[in-house]
């Protein structure tokens, strides 16, 4: 017999508490049925693990070889460049000037910009001059993207003075370029700031963007979801859904990179304003394809560039900081480390 308050097999026990309103099982669903477990996100998916075909390894060489010799002609000396993975030190705006001087064209930019909100590696700016310095980069950005080539920007939230509090910064960007915007997508998550005088927030979004809206990447049955509630449903005698799965739509629950006793997520690093790998993942595979190149010109701690090189593309990174730069190399060193090790232990077995 199940205990008052306890949880039901294969979830988590929440203890009863008869005193506060929400911690009785009346009110609280939690208290009533129990809670899945928290499960830490590792260093990088499984996918990200895998080991190349011999002929796909020499492609991805050959790319690589090709686009670091054109940038050490064009941009200088890379901060770090290895297996794939080119990260530069300096000004975005600057290197992509450099950049656009180059033969080396980019298939898929993925980033998330400051949101001028006051974090640690931003200068504050009027809401005009934001919006003026993004709409001068993401132009920089079209110059260089191939024709079948997107664009990716992930960008929260920020104050208008005397017009508004949290005001999505799609709303001021998204004309604000060359590019087709293509749709835009909402990316949910369970923790995050809470708030007593509005309600907490617990979004951001995807701008997708495209060159050219007659011919672009978008590799739909690389990223199907295969958690369908009804997969045998049919329709005049045909299943309805994709044997691959269903499309994912335009709202993505993924949960963002966590802190905290028993909860940090494995991938966490030093840097404030982290994505999970998984959101970059499903962006890399649905955008470009194997030997492609992916930039994003505020790094940051490269959760793009694990996701690039784990996938087999070519990255190319920005970032002004140098401490954030020696944390990426360090992120990249480890994730290379793990990389090899699971590839030894699958070869041992």
């Amino acid at each position: 017999m199940k205990q008052s308050g306890w949880w039901q097999s294969m979830k988590v026990a929440v203890v009863k508490d008869t005193i506060r309103k929400i911690g009785g099982a009346d009110h609280n669903k939690y208290i009533a049925e129990g809670i899945n477990p928290h499960k830490e996100t590792n260093i990088a998916p499984s996918t990200f693990l895998q080991k190349f075909d011999v002929t796909l390894q020499e492609q991805i060489l050959n790319r690589y070889t090709e686009v670091e010799n054109l940038l050490r002609k064009h941009l200088g000396e890379p901060f770090f460049s290895q297996s794939g993975f080119i990260l530069y030190q300096g000004n975005c705006t600057e290197l992509l000037d450099r950049l656009l001087k180059s033969n080396v064209r980019i298939e898929l930019t993925v980033t998330s910009p400051p949101y001028n909100i006051g974090k640690e590696y931003e200068h504050p700016l009027s809401v005009e001059e934001y919006v003026s310095w993004c709409s001068y980069w993401m132009e920089q950005i079209y110059r260089i993207t191939t024709d079948n080539g997107a664009f990716w920007l992930n960008v929260g939230y920020l104050e208008m003075p005397g017009k508004g509090l949290c005001v999505p910064i799609p709303y001021l960007l998204w004309n604000k370029s060359p590019f087709y915007l293509l749709q835009e997508v909402v990316w949910t998550y369970g923790a995050g700031v809470s708030a007593k005088r509005r309600l907490s927030p617990r979004n951001e979004k995807w701008l997708f963007y495209v060159r050219d809206i007659q011919n672009y990447t978008f590799n739909i049955d690389d990223i199907r979801d295969p958690n369908v509630k009804y997969p045998n449903q049919k329709k005049n005698g045909k299943f309805r859904c994709n044997p691959l799965g269903k499309n994912p739509s335009d709202v993505w629950e993924f949960s963002k990179v966590t802190t905290g006793k028993n909860r940090s997520s494995k991938e966490r690093t030093g840097h404030p304003a982290q994505f999970p790998l998984e959101v970059i993942e499903r962006v890399v595979k649905a955008s470009s394809n194997p030997t492609n190149i992916v930039l994003d010109p505020f790094a940051g701690s490269c959760s793009s560039g694990i996701a690039a090189t784990g996938l087999g593309r070519i990255f190319v990174g920005f970032e002004m900081r140098h401490d954030y730069c020696q944390l990426a190399v360090e992120r990249f060193t480890k994730f290379q480390e793990l990389r090899r090790y699971t590839q030894r232990q699958k070869t041992l077995f």
